[in-house]
């Protein structure tokens, strides 16, 4: 008997353990193929059906959406309504990390060592 130790294998098993709900179908399937049981996909002694149901490719796609919420904006601009080329509320990227210039750097330098930096 093997046990489950990484994240994957667990939600396979929990998979597995509830096949019956829509939302574990695709994990159901990958399971079953990678123990080398595909004959319980599909047919009358099948554990699931050979094509997810509706509520399956629902919730598939809400996890993929959820996954990806904030990352990309999948509409284009239009140029005929006056919308600049491009995505659409697209933005430049904000700096991030280690800025030597900026005034808030400066104001913990100023703090830090008592009297302004000359």
């Amino acid at each position: 008997m093997t046990i489950a130790r990484n994240l994957r294998d667990r939600k396979l098993q929990r998979a597995l353990m509830q096949f019956f709900k829509p939302e574990n179908d695709f994990l159901v399937r990958d399971a079953l193929a990678q123990a080398g049981r595909a004959d319980l996909i599909g047919g009358c002694a099948g554990l699931i059906p050979a094509h997810p149901p509706k509520e399956a490719i629902d919730a598939k796609r809400r996890q993929a959406n959820e996954a990806f919420k904030g990352d990309h904006y999948h509409t284009v601009a239009n140029p005929a309504k006056g919308e600049k080329p491009g995505e659409r509320g697209a933005e430049p990227p904000k700096p991030t990390g280690y800025r030597p210039g900026r005034k808030s750097q400066q104001r913990r330098q100023t703090k830090k060592y008592g009297g302004p930096k000359t």
